[in-house]
């Protein structure tokens, strides 16, 4: 563990206070991380796994993974095995404590009918909406149930009932008897379980009643022996639930879990809610919750992103009480500097302008030599070809050249990357006035690498030659929300960026069909690319854009 992961944060004073006192047994320090498996998991459940593993790991602990798999009704075995791809790749190991809410199930019954046998939850006949209506507001106490006094015995009986499935979905609940006043809406009689008569992805159609995840959630901590549940700060205000619900059982009497509340990770101009991306999913916006706009883990790993950079953002981001949104331009700061000594280093030209070479003879083929990645002596070098026809940027030629500008225009001589000094003598046009073709001559002794101490010009661009070039598929991504304004289900649609992908077709250097599924390069001047996984193939490889070259965020300055 380095000096950043050492560094103290106010959940680890938390924790040491814990220790100071003694409040666990052996001091010791078991966390948990709990997904509902109802679909893929993003960049701010990298952030909560990551905090609750290396938070074990800091104190010598135990590290728990469980499926809140509770709501069978958008639940799926393909999300279970999506996110433990998606942690494993993380970094983050547990071992064999791999755990379901679902194999809790008889236990939570037994927990549930302990509440009612103490008076304190009751079988509630009125339907959802005449609940939700009678919680009152902030501002007003809530109206009791006509069925809140009834005895223990009925409440048994209409319970097992509902266990049964003799009762329809929607006709029955059980409620906890709490306070109808309490000023905390959370505490004012909270469904403890409803009916669903539907397959759960574990257990089929055995189950016929179903935990809230209110009452279910303490109920694993506790049974699993967690110390710390580190949760995010919109179950602040559920936090007196959480303690209630342990407080009233007499199993958990004895070093209950402690819930501590941080904040979640928002960045700019992404979505995060799963709801809201599977809404994309299902409308056919996206390309899957794999597809590189998103944030999902899977998402971030088809893009290009590492493992290494998301770890070390979320430890420069660290933990706060209050929350916040970060801009995207850090996350991609942090994948940035995590490739630029990793990835090697090609020629691809993304919109390509054809420039042939008068003075070069029409068949001959020169392998030039190239540093693979001049920051990196260890990748050693590759051979690229120079040939009569080349391609060049669209971008690097103007014809009437703004100031400063110093690529390609008539007249001007530019270095070609590795290669030569290369001059502008003429250009091309087609009917509609638009630059095809560069006439260039090249200056035989101004080879690089050959010891040339002649003239110097300002301007070095990239090149692929147009016979030895290799055709690739290039994907470059925008955001894909057009601002930071909120959005809903109902005008989501409405917001997506419609230029989020832009997809072109450009000529890259013979090495750079070497790279394999999800390998990464550095295209000179253009950024950093990954092999797509899902559309790459061996004679059609596809490249998505990980981040362009330069930031738009800079790290703060450390403090003498």
């Amino acid at each position: 563990m380095d000096d950043k992961e050492k560094e103290s944060n106010f959940i680890f004073s938390y924790i040491d206070k814990d220790l100071e006192d003694g409040v666990y047994a052996d001091n010791r320090v078991h966390t948990r991380f709990p997904p509902e498996p109802n679909g893929y998991l993003h960049i701010g459940h990298a952030k909560s796994s990551l905090l609750n593993y290396r938070t074990a790991l800091k104190y010598h602990g135990t590290f728990n993974l469980r499926f809140d798999d509770t709501n069978p009704e958008k639940e799926n075995m393909e999300y279970v095995a999506a996110i433990k791809k998606d942690l494993k790749w993380l970094g983050i190991e547990w071992e064999d404590h791999e755990y379901y809410a679902s194999s809790y199930f008889p236990q939570m019954l037994d927990y549930a009918k302990e509440y009612i046998k103490k008076g304190i939850a009751y079988v509630d006949d009125q339907d959802m909406e005449t609940i939700k209506q009678t919680r009152g507001n902030l501002t007003s106490p809530g109206t009791e149930s006509p069925y809140r006094n009834r005895s223990v015995d009925e409440n048994l009986s209409l319970f097992q009932d509902m266990i049964d499935g003799k009762v329809p979905e929607g006709e029955k609940v059980l409620r906890a008897k709490i306070d109808m006043s309490s000023p905390n809406m959370n505490m004012r009689d909270p469904i403890i379980y409803r009916v669903r008569h539907m397959v759960h992805p574990k257990l089929g159609t055995e189950w016929h009643v179903y935990p809230m995840y209110d009452f279910a959630h303490p109920i694993e901590d506790a049974i699993e022996g967690i110390t710390h549940s580190l949760c995010t700060l919109e179950f602040e205000d559920h936090r007196p639930l959480y303690n209630w619900f342990l407080e009233h059982l007499d199993e958990f009497q004895h070093e209950p879990p402690r819930q501590i509340e941080f904040a979640k990770l928002n960045l700019s101009k992404t979505i995060m809610g799963k709801r809201y991306i599977r809404k994309l999913v299902d409308e056919g916006v996206i390309d899957g919750w794999d597809d590189p706009r998103l944030a999902t883990i899977s998402g971030l790993r088809r893009r290009g992103y590492t493992p290494e950079a998301i770890q070390n953002f979320c430890e420069e981001i660290g933990v706060a009480k209050a929350n916040s949104t970060v801009d995207t331009a850090m996350l991609e700061h942090f994948i940035r500097d995590d490739l630029r000594t990793k990835a090697p280093r090609y020629n691809c030209v993304l919109h390509p302008l054809k420039v042939t070479i008068t003075n070069w003879p029409e068949d001959k083929v020169e392998w030039l030599t190239i540093e693979t990645n001049q920051d990196v002596e260890e990748m050693g070098c590759h051979k690229m070809p120079f040939t009569r026809e080349l391609y060049v940027e669209q971008s690097d030629f103007m014809k009437e050249p703004v100031k400063k500008y110093f690529r390609l225009y008539p007249g001007n001589e530019v270095r070609f990357r590795g290669a030569y000094f290369v001059t502008c003598q003429d250009y091309v046009e087609d009917e509609n006035g638009n630059v095809i073709e560069l006439k260039c001559t090249y200056d035989p002794e101004t080879k690089c690498g050959s010891g040339f101490k002649g003239r110097k010009v300002k301007g070095t661009i990239h090149w692929v030659s147009a016979t030895e070039g290799k055709p690739v598929e290039i994907h470059l991504f925008n955001s894909l929300l057009k601002d930071d304004s909120r959005y809903t289900l109902d005008n989501l649609l409405d917001k997506i960026n419609p230029k989020s992908l832009e997809i072109c077709h450009g000529f890259a250097e013979p090495e750079v069909l070497k790279l394999k599924s999800f390998d990464k390069a550095q295209f000179v001047r253009n950024g950093y690319f990954s092999v797509d996984p899902k559309y790459s193939k061996p004679d059609h490889p596809v490249f998505n854009q990980v981040v362009p070259l330069k930031s738009k965020w800079r790290p703060p300055k450390k403090k003498n």
